[in-house]
């Protein structure tokens, strides 16, 4: 009995021991894990995913995860390359592609990965302009990219992904983009607008033109732009009277009572006929006097009684005019005869 508890107080110790070794020499690594070896402090690989046994206490497994790493740059001061300070922040993914490198050639690769990220942003900015970081990101992010990319290289990291996430301006400079893009703004609006003023004046000439070899499609017009104003229940109607119509009264009254017809002598007629009258025996009146308007009143008789054949012509060569026929000098008849030639009983 002695010899059996003396053989179990040896054995049970043995069998820990064993099955302490045995569970060292036994290793399992996920999926995304590799374990590379170490054996009596040389590099021997990497193995997994899966069991594997080492040799207890010659080997050493270092474990290393082969999945993307996503790292946040803080916020860096950058002064750009037109003296702007911009606080710009990014974003940066990586992974492992070799564990051997990531645990033999740098001691920490997040953090090594790390400080490389915060100064190839500051170095890549401040090579650019404000414009470029604004409207150029997706450039500066593969520059990025490829100058982290090539220096962890040979540290067994592929740096797939890096993306700038904001770019804090000063206030001053905001104020002063927001007043160049209003500038602009203003400045697209008033080319916008001059276009289309041309565009229109090339169809307002276009239009002109058809309107002038026909000269009733004007009556036309206005006979639409009556349908029109009569359409919004208005109760005052405007007829719009051709400015050229205007423009010929005068030519017309003074080529028809002109002697030689060269100088209008409806004036001179005027006068030498109030003359006449006067008989030259009155002053000539103050201006704002009563004799003022007491001269006015024969004249405008005297005028009256001038015109009425010639505003009678005058509304027969305005009525050939509407219709499309302008008359000739020929058509305007004999000259009337002057004051000197009425009647005595008359005057």
């Amino acid at each position: 009995m002695d010899a059996l508890l003396s053989l179990l107080a040896f054995l049970i110790p043995l069998l820990v021991v064993l099955f302490a070794i045995a569970g060292s020499a036994v290793k399992i690594v996920q999926e995304y894990e590799r374990g590379v070896i170490f054996r009596l402090g040389r590099l021997v690989g990497a193995r997994g995913p899966g069991l594997f046994f080492i040799i207890p206490f010659v080997d050493r497994m270092v474990k290393v995860d082969l999945r993307v790493v996503t790292l946040d740059v803080p916020a860096q001061e950058v002064i750009t390359r037109d003296n702007v300070t911009v606080r710009v922040n990014a974003v940066l993914y990586f992974r492992v592609f070799d564990p051997e490198k990531a645990v033999v050639a740098v001691t920490d690769f997040v953090r090594a990965t790390h400080q490389i990220a915060q100064t190839t942003l500051r170095s890549v900015l401040g090579q650019s302009d404000l414009d470029e970081l604004l409207s150029q990101r997706e450039a500066i992010n593969l520059r990025l990219q490829q100058i982290i990319d090539e220096q962890t290289e040979p540290w067994g990291i592929k740096v797939g992904i890096v993306e700038v996430k904001d770019a804090e301006l000063p206030q001053s400079m905001q104020r002063a983009m927001a007043r160049q893009a209003e500038a602009e703004r203003e400045k697209r609006a008033k080319i916008i607008h001059a276009s289309g003023e041309f565009e229109a004046s090339k169809m307002l000439t276009a239009a002109a033109k058809v309107i002038g070899s026909e000269p009733a499609t004007i009556q036309l017009r206005y006979l639409q732009t009556l349908t029109e104003i009569a359409s919004e229940r208005n109760s005052t109607i405007i007829f719009p009277v051709p400015i050229e119509l205007l423009s010929m009264i005068p030519h017309v009254l003074g080529k028809s009572t002109s002697t030689n017809g060269d100088i209008p002598a409806l004036e001179a007629d005027v006068q030498k006929a109030l003359a006449e009258a006067t008989a030259g025996d009155v002053a000539a009146p103050l201006a704002g006097s009563e004799a003022e308007t007491e001269e006015a009143k024969p004249r405008a008789s005297l005028l009256h009684q001038l015109n009425e054949a010639e505003l009678e012509r005058a509304r027969k060569e305005h009525s050939q005019f509407m219709t499309g026929s302008i008359p000739s000098s020929a058509d305007t008849g004999p000259t009337p005869a002057t004051p000197e030639d009425t009647d005595p009983a008359q005057k």
